[in-house]
């Protein structure tokens, strides 16, 4: 493990339902941000192509057996990321040739095996060989979004082993899961990649508790979506509608040391590569007072058991 790494966030709109197009420009973001000194780069939830928020602003999205809505369902699962794809394939070769540690979320496409035809809610990590060393679905999608992803399982609730040090993570409201917290912190990470469609105040605080309790850092990610990024299908929420360049996802990524302290402060409504150095020396110096898979734990009265479904995922 590096005791002193440049990291950085990618606070910035995919275009959005455009698969291709999202990928050109992820790659492009990933070079400026290598080109700035990171070697780890990250992106938000469900980046590409592009988060399902027409799920919460679009009233009739939720009309059983609504033409619209299965439009724009279908546009979406067209435009979804599938593991074995040629667009996967672009993610981790750029990965490769800018010489970072990649974690983006993806709206991932099944197309054959178990759970095909489903959608998920998914967080791909890709190490500096662009090799895929982790894949992990969302456990449980939540409230509107049950209308469009399938529940994840257990094999890529963990850590993995970079040269950067152990990373992992979470996605959104997963981060008030107890027990999944729990699994992440026995992992031993290092760095935890928290991502969100807005990191507002809520979110600010699981994430700071998350860096606490973890006694890691914490890189929470926020994404960047307006009005008009809706889709054309859907009617918007009326007072939306004559305002085609509002912001409904606000960002407020932020970088978070094991304290629970900022170590760069949340960044709303616009679109930034955050860059930080942190020293992940740090990370033992806050482990002293607690550790809630070493000393701050009682093996002797909790036990705790992940039951792993078989996803095998691989690149061809």
């Amino acid at each position: 493990m590096k005791s002193n790494l440049k990291v950085a966030i990618v606070q910035a709109a995919p275009v959005f339902m455009n698969l291709a197009a999202s990928v050109d420009l992820a790659i492009k973001l990933i070079g400026e941000a290598a080109a700035k000194g990171a070697k780890l780069v990250v992106f938000g939830e469900t980046w590409l192509p592009g988060y399902p928020a027409w799920l919460d602003y679009c009233p009739t999205a939720a009309l059983w057996n609504h033409q619209p809505t299965k439009e724009v369902y279908a546009e979406l699962r067209r435009n979804s990321l599938s593991i074995q794809s040629d667009e996967a394939q672009r993610l981790a070769k750029a990965a490769a040739d800018d010489q970072v540690v990649l974690v983006i979320g993806v709206n991932e496409r099944v197309d054959a095996g178990h759970g095909n035809g489903t959608l998920y809610n998914s967080l791909l990590t890709f190490n500096v060989d662009g090799s895929l060393l982790n894949h992990h679905r969302k456990l449980v999608p939540t409230y509107t979004e049950r209308l469009v992803w399938g529940q994840g399982d257990g094999s890529g609730l963990k850590a993995v082993d970079t040269s950067l040090g152990r990373i992992g993570g979470l996605i959104c409201w997963e981060h008030w899961m107890p027990l999944a917290r729990q699994v992440l912190h026995d992992s031993g990470e290092h760095l935890h990649i928290a991502v969100w469609p807005t990191v507002h105040e809520m979110h600010q605080i699981a994430s700071r508790h998350y860096a606490f309790e973890g006694r890691c850092f914490v890189l929470a990610a926020g994404l960047l979506m307006k009005v008009g990024d809706l889709p054309d299908q859907l009617p918007v929420v009326s007072h939306f509608s004559d305002e085609p360049g509002q912001l409904l996802l606000k960002g407020g990524s932020a970088i978070i040391g094991p304290d629970g302290h900022y170590a760069m402060e949340p960044v709303f409504d616009e679109e930034r590569i955050l860059v930080a150095d942190l020293d992940l020396n740090s990370i033992d110096k806050e482990r002293m007072t607690l550790d809630v898979s070493g000393h701050y734990h009682r093996p002797d009265l909790f036990d705790l058991r992940v039951k792993e479904i078989g996803l095998e995922t691989t690149l061809e």
